[in-house]
């Protein structure tokens, strides 16, 4: 019963996808005074919750603790550390795949989202529709690789490239 001599977790990160994923995620060194936990082990944390959808009280004790990862967590997203991870890994799927970088084309789509009273002066209206909600964009390239910048962000996104 189980698997008997496995260490770690399904998700945890192999050694391929670390050499990739690393120099993206060292925001500081690796062997700096403020870092507990190595930063593999931190990441794998981070894995394991979006795997599973656990809540970050609830982190296995074999890995960092919550308090560890939810942090590094926010500071990889404000330093847009996944944006720029995901953006290279576009990039250079097209280049093997004989394209060039840059896609020539995009295909746009929007939807309008409904939306509830509560939601306040968020919401919109989208007289195409006659619907009261909050317009969303897509953009993807021919492949259907999503681009990451939304076409009309919300105030905290202006200057998005």
């Amino acid at each position: 019963m189980g698997n008997k001599g496995q260490i770690g977790y399904p998700s945890d990160v192999s050694d391929e996808e670390w050499a990739f994923v690393a120099p993206y995620l060292a925001l500081c060194r690796e062997d700096s005074e403020q870092r507990d936990y190595p930063l593999r082990a931190v990441f794998n944390g981070l894995r394991y919750i979006v795997r599973t959808g656990s809540q970050w009280r609830y982190m296995p004790n074999d890995l960092p603790p919550w308090a560890v990862v939810y942090p590094q967590t926010q500071r990889w997203i404000r330093a847009r550390c996944f944006e720029i991870m995901v953006e290279d890994l576009r990039v250079l799927l097209r280049e093997f795949s004989g394209r060039k970088a840059q896609p020539t084309a995009m295909i746009l789509d929007s939807r309008t989202l409904q939306s509830a009273p509560e939601s306040g002066a968020r919401a919109g209206y989208d007289g195409a529709k006659r619907r009261k909600g909050s317009k969303v964009h897509a953009a993807v390239d021919t492949r259907h690789r999503s681009r990451l910048c939304p076409l009309n962000p919300p105030l905290h996104l202006k200057g998005c490239a």
